[in-house]
């Protein structure tokens, strides 16, 4: 099954974040085709090998509600990734949310 959902990912560094979108294969847990918010960003560099770097989460997004999650960094290799034990957890959590009702909004 080839099932991948759109993320958001923040890089959180000291005083600052970097924001992006990507891809997340639910099979292997790679997260693939980033794409940042900000163009500026793509111009210095991947976020996780500046010094000021602290950790990166990811959320994911439906009907109002949020999952947030942990993600990998590879920062030589300059990719992401959710291990298998957050990616089991995070499958189950957003099974939950995907079969919820969406909140009434009034």
């Amino acid at each position: 099954m080839d099932l991948k959902l759109p993320i958001s990912i923040i890089d959180e560094l000291s005083e600052d974040e970097v924001r992006s979108e990507g891809e997340l294969d639910l099979a292997s847990g790679e997260i693939r085709n980033v794409r940042y918010e900000n163009p500026d960003n793509a111009a210095q560099g991947f976020p996780a090998a500046r010094e000021d770097y602290e950790f990166t989460v990811g959320i994911l997004r439906s009907g109002g509600r949020e999952v947030e999650f942990r993600i990998e960094v590879d920062a030589m290799r300059g990719r992401y990734s959710v291990t298998p034990s957050e990616l089991l957890e995070l499958k189950g959590r957003a099974a939950k949310l995907f079969s919820q009702r969406p909140p009434n909004l009034h």
